[in-house]
Order: C-alpha cells, then sequence, then structure tokens
C-alpha cells in the first residue's frame, strides 16, 4: 500500500465513524419520549398554578409593606436633618444667656422668650408626627441608642451608666433617628503608693 492510499482509507474509515455517530445521536433523538397522562400534566399544571399565587401573594405582602412604611417613615431623612434646627436653638438661648454684654440688656428676655416659643412649636410639630428625644441620663449605656463620647471617672455611679449629654438622641416612631452622643460613667482607679 502507498502512502496515498493509506492515508485515502484513514479519511474513508473517519468517515464512517462519524456517520455511525451520528446515526446513534439521531435513533437517540427519534427513540419516543415517554408522554405524560393528562392526570400527570394536570397535576404539574396546578403545581405551578400554586407556586406562581403563592408568588404573587408574598409580592402583594411584600408592596403592602413598603407602601406602609414609605407612608409612615417618608420623612425620615427631612425629620432627620430637621434636628439641626433644634440644637442651633438651644446653642443660641445658652448663647445669649451667657454673654456678658447683653445680661444688662433688658430685652434679652424677651428675645429669649420669643427662641424659646419657636422651639416648643417645633417639637409639637415633631411629636405629632412622632419623632421623640431619647431619655438617656442615670440610664445604663446602649449602642442601639447611645454613642458613647467619652468616659467620665465617677464612684457614685455604676460603671456604664450615662451621665453626661452631649447631644440629644431621637428616634421616629420606633427607628432611630439619632443617636444621643454621652459620656459614660467608668470607676475610679485607685492609685497603688509605692515604696
Amino acid at each position: 500500500m502507498t502512502k496515498s492510499e493509506k492515508k485515502e482509507q484513514a479519511k474513508v474509515s473517519s468517515e464512517d465513524k462519524h456517520a455511525s455517530e451520528k446515526n446513534e445521536q439521531k435513533e437517540k433523538k427519534s427513540t419516543p419520549i415517554k408522554e405524560e397522562t393528562p392526570e400527570e400534566k394536570l397535576k404539574t399544571t396546578h403545581e405551578k398554578l400554586l407556586r406562581t399565587m403563592a408568588e404573587m401573594e408574598n409580592q402583594r405582602r411584600r408592596f403592602e409593606k413598603e407602601k406602609q412604611e414609605a407612608f409612615e417613615f417618608g420623612g425620615f431623612n427631612f425629620a432627620a436633618e430637621s434636628l439641626s434646627l433644634i440644637d442651633n436653638i438651644d446653642r443660641a438661648i445658652i448663647s445669649f444667656k451667657n454673654d456678658e454684654s447683653l445680661k444688662n440688656n433688658e430685652d434679652l428676655n424677651k428675645i429669649i422668650d420669643g427662641i424659646e416659643i419657636v422651639k416648643k412649636d417645633l417639637i409639637s410639630i415633631f411629636k405629632k408626627n412622632g419623632i421623640e428625644a431619647i431619655e438617656c441620663i442615670n440610664k445604663k449605656f446602649d449602642p442601639n441608642f447611645h454613642q458613647a463620647m467619652l468616659e467620665v471617672e465617677n464612684n457614685t455611679k455604676e460603671a456604664g451608666t450615662v451621665v453626661q449629654e452631649i447631644q440629644k438622641g431621637y428616634m421616629m416612631k420606633d427607628r432611630l433617628l439619632r443617636p444621643s452622643l454621652v459620656g459614660v460613667a467608668k470607676k475610679r482607679e485607685e492609685k497603688e503608693e509605692k515604696k
């Protein structure tokens, strides 16, 4: 056998292999797939329908919850930013009361009274919308509502008790609007004397 004849024979044998593989694949495809009975079709359709209905109900509940939260907490960001108004009003009152040059001014009390009326109105509006200050003095430190800014040595209070409020914290219904910035008591360390 010559080289060209060997090549031809190899070519023919590889073509035969491809043809036989294609025939086997066609036979596999042409073998009839077991058809579902009408009862099985009904059962699978019923299961699909139940799953779809459950998904739709879950989606409806999710939308209702989101709608309710949007209604209750839609002004959350606005309320959080408005808290700086109360802080600034408090600072203004303290500033007026502590200014030596204004203490002799007879109209100072009228100005302070006017500012305090504005503050009371603002607090009233906040309360109507479910925004309340967090009471923290003499309470146990809670990282969910308080942010510790410093530790104060104090032997009269239990360690971890809030003894100083640096900035008021606020809640909007059951959500934290702003944590209270606080000072927390710690026990005074007694130094041992070296001899």
